[in-house]
Parts: structure tokens; sequence; C-alpha cells
């Protein structure tokens, strides 16, 4: 099967998309942890890239289903380690699969039988040539809101150095071809609501990318009632301004 140094633009646009969450949210990083980083890939040596398809990693170690989403939320930047390829390799892979690196995520559906995910949302383009031999993070230009039960995937319209093969047993990804063994198949998705299935399972082998996720704010207490207007009801209860502060207390 044939399967980015952070740059400071990027890393400033997922900031500000951070800093403009709730004070209190909680943002979290799929697809990486402690126990499974960003690991090394196979590009020069060994070199292989994946292309024309979309998948995402069910078990990386102890991780399992890592961008499974668990509850609603907001998908903001992802970022993606990729190889450096040298110039026969990337040539070959370029001719291969038709132009220059690049890659999107993708925001799948599972269905309930024969393992179809229909695509529900996706992101831009973004082309990834310049990148090669760093691990880059992107921020999204529309972040992507996101339902419990959702999955991020990652889609490859040409072609992409972000793959790591030699890895354990307890390494696997699932992608969307019809023919497994085809690394050639265009089988990437990227028509909205389309269903595809995502039938083929490889162990030792992962794309390396995690994604950036914002979950929703959880309530901390009821609203008060509204009245006809539209406006809080106070029920009787006075308050007082404080002409120091300009704020007003009970």
């Amino acid at each position: 099967m044939f399967p980015v140094r952070r740059t400071a633009t990027a890393l400033a646009c997922a900031a500000a998309l951070v800093a403009a969450a709730p004070a209190h949210a909680e943002v979290r990083e799929l697809g990486v942890s402690a126990e499974a980083p960003l690991v090394d890939l196979s590009c020069p040596t060994d070199c292989q890239a994946i292309g024309r398809v979309s998948g995402y990693p069910v078990q990386i170690g102890g991780l399992k289903n890592p961008f499974l989403v668990t509850e609603p939320g907001t998908v903001v930047a992802f970022t993606i380690k990729l190889g450096k390829p040298d110039a026969e390799q990337n040539t070959f892979f370029s001719n291969l699969f038709g132009g220059q690196s690049q890659a999107r995520l993708a925001i799948l559906k599972p269905a309930r039988t024969k393992r179809r995910h229909r695509l529900l949302a996706q992101s831009e383009v973004f082309n990834l040539q310049n990148y090669f031999g760093s691990t880059p993070t992107f921020a999204l230009d529309k972040p992507i809101k996101v339902d419990k039960r959702s999955v991020v995937a990652i889609t490859v319209p040409t072609w992409v150095p972000a793959f790591a093969v030699n890895q354990p047993n307890d390494v696997a990804w699932r992608f969307s071809r019809e023919n497994c063994d085809d690394a050639q198949e265009p089988a990437a998705q990227q028509s909205l609501k389309s269903l595809r299935t995502y039938a083929c399972f490889k162990r030792t082998a992962r794309p390396v990318y995690s994604v950036t996720f914002i979950p929703e704010p959880k309530p901390t207490s009821e609203a008060q009632a509204e009245d006809g207007n539209g406006d809080t009801q106070t029920r009787g209860t006075s308050s007082h301004a404080d002409s120091r502060t300009g704020g007003v207390r009970p």
C-alpha cells in the first residue's frame, strides 16, 4: 500500500480559534496521546504513501477508535506528519496519482450495516508539497461542527507521504477501497452525503495525523424563565447599581 514542522501562520490561526472558544472549553487532540505519539514515517527509507483514498486509524496501541467523536463539538485544525521523499520518489508518486500532494479532513457518519460511511462534511483541500519533512498544523478556514459518533477521517485526493509502516500489530487503519490490495484504485470519498463502504482493514500501518477538537460547553445551571417578550422575569426581585464599578448587586 502506497501511503508537518508547524508554521507560524498556522499556529497563530489555530491559537485564535482556540482563544475564541468558551473560557472553560476543553481543547482535545484526537488521534494522539503520550502513549500514542505521531510516529516516524516510512519516507524516504522504504518510502510508502497513500493516494486517492479516504481512511482513518481504528487502533493505535492501547488507543482504540482514536478519531471517533464521543460528544458534540467543533473541529478547528489538524496536524499531519509528512515524510520527505527524495526527488525520484516524489516524481514517481506525482506521476502515479496525478499531481502534487494534497489532503483534507472528512467527517463521516458510520452506518449500521456493511461498514458504510456517509460523508457529512469536509474541509478545504490543503496543498502539502512545501511541507515535506515536517509536521505542520493547519487551521480550517471554516471550523466544522460535528455530532457524537462521527469519525474524523483523512481524505487524500492525490497522494500524501504521511504513512507509517512496520508498526506493531496493535496498530490498524480502515479505508475506502473496494479492492483492498489495489493501491491505485480511485477511492477518495468527496461527494457530500454520499455513502461508501470502508471494508478494507490493515494492521501494522496507519496514516499519521491528529485533529484539534473543541467539545461543546456543558451548561452549569438552568436558564431563567422568560416572559412573552423574551425578557428574563425577575419575579419581584430588586437590584442595586454599584456607582463605583458600574455593576449590579442583588
